[in-house]
């Protein structure tokens, strides 16, 4: 199986790796590179199953085009069919293009927001600036560099 890694450890260029624990919090550009990556990507495959839905209306249907679109985007919207399916096999049809639809409105959020929740959850473990000994909190002391004088 090919590797799909390149040097920079980026998945084909697309993603970004993101930063660890112990690293310190990705740049706002990075932030909003990621988030543009990941809408982009949702856009796209919405798109794709809107295609695909107005594929399967126009087939088992009949519809036109236009009325395929309709449709297909009322189901992939979650507002349900127009009317009735008129065949048993537009029947099967429009319940499996349902179903898919209800997973892809999930995943395509989690897509969108896992940038955002990867941000917030990093900001709440960096490490604080303070140490805390006993009841008090002493700012921490950066190490002085040894100078010859």
């Amino acid at each position: 199986m090919a590797d799909t890694k390149t040097k920079t450890g980026r998945w084909l260029g697309i993603f970004s790796p993101l930063e660890r624990r112990e690293e310190p919090l990705a740049p706002r550009w990075l932030f909003v590179r990621r988030l543009a990556i990941n809408v982009g990507i949702a856009l796209l495959v919405v798109l794709i199953s809107l295609f695909a839905g107005m594929l399967g209306y126009h087939h088992f249907e009949e519809l036109d085009w236009t009325e395929s679109f309709g449709h297909a985007a009322m189901i992939l919207g979650g507002m349900g069919p127009y009317g009735p399916p008129k065949h048993e096999s537009s029947e099967l049809f429009e319940g499996i293009y349902a179903l898919y639809s209800g997973l892809l409105l999930v995943g395509v959020t989690g897509l969108i927001l896992s940038p955002v929740f990867h941000r917030v959850m990093h900001q709440l473990h960096l490490p604080d600036d303070t140490e805390v000994e006993g009841d008090t909190a002493k700012p921490k002391l950066k190490p002085r560099s040894k100078t010859k004088a």
